[in-house]
């Protein structure tokens, strides 16, 4: 497809043409010069500006225009050539699982600071290298213009950042201020409702989140709203965590919560692969506030819910906060230095030794099943003689008495913090 027919069907035109016209008459001039098609990308790797072309683009050339950013997929692969660490052109080969065709990428530059890439079609690889110097040198005239595109829209990206911390982090006063500096700025739609999600990287042991940590995570957020009307979504990055506001139709909304969920579980995954400092990442779902100044609710229980399945390998890395039943009462005395003063001393001992793991887990699906010897058999398929075998070996060895409810209730609740902080695993 033509680019004049891309722009038309997409609406793109006016976009191509208003958003950065410097911009836009330096790439077109650029394009026209080399007779190849050229694209401008701020330094996260979104959409600036794009030329015409007459042949029809490549799929990543086509998506970047229409979602006006690159694909996780294409990003993750891209990081393996470590574009922000160039200095000078780099050739980008062709690869074929993507539908990428080989290009030319000039990162430009003001001084040091990056300040985003332009990118060249070379299908045949028969640029030269008198077109390279070519476009390496008009990438300093880019850099001036891009520079003071950044500083605009860092300036407007800054205010929006500001705004969604004061919502979430801030007292109720500042809360309703700053919702009303999202609701009139037009990033946030005040008919809907408000669910936070927090999305939280799983590291390594001895890694700290750093720069490519967090870029993966603005990448994942920026993806998703993608994907999302407009005033819908707006996302922040913390030192550690992402964190996507998401407005429903409604506090019974499920059905688009579970969309957004799905869209950024996806992002999620195809950014953080070939992060080597990166295990694995949970999900925290809070539940829905009728108006956006009540979404800093919404939040806390999505960061104790990400909490929770960071701490639990066992439960499923999309943690709904309405769904953790004890689990939400237990996060609020979460301690890591537990001792007898809160655990039955009985548990204390029988942590420490690994034969005993068959006992607690027999013990734990008793109570979950409210000491129901039947159930309790069918779910470990178990014979009954060899569950109150294990029931009366753990009496013994524990010093317990289970037909005492108070005790009952202590080491059910044992158990479970005992989960929950990790010094009890259960084998799944």
């Amino acid at each position: 497809m033509a680019s004049s027919a891309l722009d038309d069907q997409f609406g793109c035109t006016a976009r191509r043409c208003s958003m950065y016209p410097e911009l836009q008459y330096l790439v077109d001039s650029l394009a026209t010069k080399l007779s190849c098609p050229a694209t401008v990308e701020d330094r996260r790797q979104r959409l600036v500006v794009y030329s015409r072309h007459s042949e029809p683009p490549d799929p990543v050339r086509h998506a970047s225009i229409l979602q006006r950013c690159v694909s996780a997929e294409v990003l993750a692969w891209l990081r393996q050539i470590e574009l922000a660490k160039a200095r000078h052109p780099v050739r980008i080969p062709r690869n074929v699982s993507l539908g990428m065709l080989p290009r030319v990428c000039v990162p430009i530059r003001r001084r040091a600071l990056l300040l985003g890439y332009l990118w060249l079609m070379d299908v045949d690889g028969s640029m030269n290298s008198e077109q390279i110097a070519l476009a390496e040198t008009a990438a300093q005239d880019f850099a001036l213009s891009l520079y003071r595109e950044v500083l605009a829209g860092e300036l407007a990206s800054n205010r929006e950042t500001e705004a969604i911390r004061n919502l979430l982090l801030c007292g109720s006063d500042i809360q309703s201020c700053a919702a009303r500096t999202l609701i009139d700025g037009g990033h946030f739609d005040p008919s809907r409702a408000a669910v936070v999600l927090v999305a939280r990287p799983m590291l390594t042991p001895d890694a700290e989140p750093d720069d490519q940590v967090r870029l993966a995570l603005e990448q994942a957020l920026v993806n998703t709203r993608h994907r999302l009307p407009a005033r819908q979504a707006v996302h922040l990055v913390s030192h550690s965590d992402g964190v996507l506001l998401l407005g429903t139709e409604g506090e019974a909304d499920e059905l688009a919560v579970d969309r957004c969920v799905s869209h950024l579980d996806n992002a999620l995954q195809s950014a953080m692969s070939g992060l080597e400092q990166v295990s694995s990442f949970v999900i925290g779902v809070g539940q829905p506030r009728s108006e956006l100044a009540q979404a800093r609710d919404s939040y806390l229980e999505a960061g104790q819910a990400a909490r929770i399945a960071a701490s639990m390998p066992d439960v499923s890395r999309i943690a709904r906060w309405s769904q953790f039943g004890i689990y939400r009462v237990l996060a609020q005395l979460f301690s890591q230095d537990l001792g007898e003063f809160v655990l039955h001393p009985g548990l204390e001992r029988l942590f420490t030794d690994p034969e005993a793991l068959p006992l607690l887990q027999t013990l734990e699906t008793y109570l979950d099943l409210s000491g129901n010897a039947l159930a309790t058999s069918e779910r470990l398929k178990l014979h009954r003689t060899s569950l109150y075998y294990r029931i009366q070996r753990f009496e013994h060895l524990a010093g317990a008495n289970l037909k005492d409810g108070n005790e009952r209730l202590c080491l059910h609740l044992g158990l479970k913090l005992a989960r929950f902080t990790g010094r009890y695993r259960p084998v799944c």
